[in-house]
């Protein structure tokens, strides 16, 4: 069996998230979403309300799992028993930053990384950008998922 974690901040509002699972689905017998935990960091959505939406949005979906993590992405996806660990990237800038995170990952745990491009259509939509239009009260529609609105 194939298990990847997608890891880091995945935002249950972004299209360009929802894709790389929904694709990640079609080469991985289950897909682990983590949510980091960073104390550091002002997240716009908090991590409960995070869980619940994603519980949501996957909750029929018995290959998909959901979880919290306070450690490096290598080490939750060694505890987890995953095989990949799963990026998404946005653009071409993502890219190089995703690959020195992939060669870290397999230099520091062992762990391969999978990157996959979401697709053209969501390429300029970023988490930053739904955080920011969310935030203030903006409509967001555009971003989500046409199954979920």
């Amino acid at each position: 069996m194939k298990k990847a974690v997608f890891p880091g901040s995945f935002d249950p509002f972004t299209v360009g998230h929802y894709d790389i699972v929904k694709r990640g689905l079609k080469l991985f017998d289950e897909i682990i979403i983590g949510i980091g935990r960073n104390s550091q960091k002002k997240e716009t959505f908090p991590i409960r309300e995070r869980l619940t939406a994603i519980e949501k949005i996957f909750g029929d979906e018995p290959r998909v799992k959901v979880m919290i993590y306070d450690c490096l992405t290598v080490d939750f996806a060694k505890q987890e028993g995953a095989d990949f660990i799963l990026r998404g990237i946005r653009c071409v800038e993502d890219f190089e930053y995703e690959r020195n995170m992939a060669e870290a990952n397999k230099q520091l745990g062992g762990v391969e990384t999978i990157l996959l491009y979401t697709r053209p259509e969501y390429a300029h939509i970023s988490s930053t950008l739904v955080r920011d239009l969310y935030s203030y009260n903006k409509n967001i529609s555009a971003f989500v998922p046409n199954d979920l609105r």
